[in-house]
């Protein structure tokens, strides 16, 4: 029963949060888009189930993520533990949006890799910000000579 209530409780949560809940098997494949993705990205779960991760890697990015996913499918290890990521993804629009993630990776009952899944959160708005305020910044430190030597 507890197993039961378990599993009740990690769909609820997936299904509850406003990010995005993302499972894809080792082949890259998305198993899993929950409704903050669809939200997020645009894709309704039964357009995006079934497709290739492409669906939200910008064309640019893609050969380096998979070479990174092939490896990890592989060794079974991540160069980066924990650690937050960021990355630019594409929306169903076609417009980007920028990207903090966290990764989990999925071994199955004998423990060989089965895929990964993801808790994609959308701080597109948090990065324009800090984009503007930086270029802000860069023209008070021009205008007021802020980058002159001696200051």
């Amino acid at each position: 029963m507890a197993d039961d209530t378990n599993d009740v409780l990690y769909r609820l949560i997936a299904e509850g949060v406003p990010d995005a809940v993302v499972y894809a098997d080792r082949e890259g494949i998305i198993r899993l888009w929950s409704p903050g993705a669809e939200r997020m990205f645009g894709f309704a779960a039964a357009d995006a189930v079934g497709q290739s991760l492409d669906l939200i890697i910008p064309e640019n990015l893609r050969a380096r993520h998979w070479e990174g996913y092939r490896r990890v499918m592989d060794t079974g290890t991540t160069r980066y533990g924990t650690k937050l990521l960021t990355a630019p993804a594409l929306r169903a629009d076609g417009s980007r949006l920028s990207t903090e993630f966290s990764m989990a990776l999925v071994r199955d009952g004998v423990g060989d890799m089965a895929g990964s899944g993801a808790v994609i959160r959308d701080v597109t708005e948090r990065w324009l910000k800090e984009k503007d305020m930086k270029e802000r910044l860069a023209e008070l430190e021009r205008c007021c000579g802020a980058d002159r030597p001696g200051r």
